[in-house]
């Protein structure tokens, strides 16, 4: 939910519900990162509310623009540490081979016994 001027729609006040510091500190940076922003930051009204208050203000685009764009670069940070965590781990998993717990045959073992 937006709340704003409607006179001036370089600034905005957002309302995200359900969520807490965990997307509202990423979507902070993000927007930080942002050479169009003049002003960002997010507040929390009360614990037991499950809603946070991120507000910006811009050199002069429209606000709600502008975060948009910043979310968009946020999911893409976040498609980019996925892909490298994945591509790491699957490294980790072909240079250090799972080893079976003694005693119990293997997969392969198990095959060739029905044979």
């Amino acid at each position: 939910m937006e709340h704003g001027s409607l006179h001036d729609p370089s600034k905005a006040t957002f309302s995200f519900v359900d969520e807490d510091h965990t997307l509202a500190n990423a979507v902070r940076f993000t927007l930080n990162q942002d050479p169009r922003i003049s002003f960002c930051g997010y507040s929390i009204p009360h614990p037991s509310d499950a809603r946070v208050n991120i507000r910006v203000q811009t050199t002069g685009d429209p606000a709600k623009e502008v975060l948009n764009d910043a979310c968009q670069n946020l999911m893409l940070m976040c498609q980019h540490v996925r892909s490298t965590f994945d591509d790491a781990v699957a490294k980790f998993k072909e240079n250090n081979p799972v080893e079976e717990e003694a005693g119990k045959p293997t997969e392969m073992e198990t095959e060739s016994d029905e044979n």
